[in-house]
């Protein structure tokens, strides 16, 4: 049986930001989900990432939110803020407050829509890393911000000691081995559909959107795994598929789909902000069917 821990763990869920019926920040809410995700398999937690609504919640919430968490779980499991923006400024401010607040690591986008080249992308983080004091989780998502890290850039990057690990949504299978073989960067899968692959090769663990409501079902992956027994493994990802696809490809933002589907779980979780909308009768009862199907196996 292997042991692996990342410095972050390695069950991470990316935990929705939960909202009043009214819109606001529902900090106890928040405590109750955590307390559940801790309880149930996650060893870490990321906050104020996209999934956590960060585009449109305020510094202070973020702060807040970062203070209850820490409140609710205590030392039991780690907690990594989403501080990425697209500004460098901005970036080191959010992760300053997310060190004062509690948080034990740090996430970091790529800046988004301007494109920077790869040297300004080294430099960013480089310079965020500099800043913050707080390990920090590099995130390479393309599809979303624009701008691939290039393997050649995580490489160096790698060489800063506070840089330790990559959320990654890159899809370039063959780009991530290519990093996890020339460096000690901590890998986790960001994409819920690549957990068991990318932890075959090297992965720490995993950073899962999915896990909002079947913690217990994405840390099983892994445990199987761990305890040599990949066809079980297999099987667990295999019956996870159809929620998988269900929750991260159906056209919604996986927020949208976490939160309806936990609501209809009677878990905090509340409306999404605009411009997001929420998820139809239709999607949610999907929703629903899927997770019951996962459930009862």
């Amino acid at each position: 049986m292997t042991n692996r821990r990342g410095p972050f763990g390695r069950t991470l869920c990316a935990m929705i930001t939960p909202f009043t019926e009214a819109g606001a920040l529902d900090l106890e809410g928040a405590r109750r989900l955590a307390g559940r995700l801790a309880a149930e398999g996650c060893d870490g937690l990321v906050l104020n990432g996209t999934t956590g609504e960060s585009p449109t919640t305020t510094d202070a919430e973020k702060a807040d939110l970062i203070r209850a968490v820490r409140e609710a779980v205590g030392d039991r499991v780690s907690l990594v803020a989403g501080v990425g923006t697209a500004d460098t400024r901005h970036t080191v401010e959010l992760a300053l407050t997310a060190g004062k607040a509690g948080a034990d690591g740090v996430l970091v986008v790529t800046p988004y829509y301007s494109r920077p080249p790869q040297e300004s992308l080294e430099t960013h983080f480089r310079q965020v890393a500099d800043a913050s004091g707080l390990p920090v989780m590099l995130y390479d998502i393309p599809g979303r911000t624009g701008t691939r890290i290039e393997p050649e850039t995580m490489i160096r990057l790698a060489e800063h000691p506070r840089i330790v690990a990559v959320k990654d949504c890159s899809y370039d299978f063959l780009g991530t081995q290519k990093v996890l073989a020339h460096t000690e960067l901590a890998y986790y899968a960001g994409c819920d559909e690549h957990v068991l692959a990318l932890y075959a090769v090297g992965a720490a663990g995993c950073v899962s959107t999915v896990a909002n409501a079947v913690p217990g079902r994405i840390a099983a992956v892994l445990d199987a795994f761990d305890a040599g027994d990949t066809a079980r493994a297999t099987e667990l990802q295999l019956r996870a598929t159809p929620l998988i696809e269900a929750m991260m490809d159906s056209g919604l933002p996986g927020t949208v789909t976490a939160k309806a589907l936990l609501g209809r779980l009677g878990l905090p979780a509340g409306p999404v902000r605009a411009p997001l909308l929420p998820a139809g009768r239709e999607t949610a009862d999907g929703l629903l069917a899927r997770y019951q199907e996962l459930m009862a196996v």
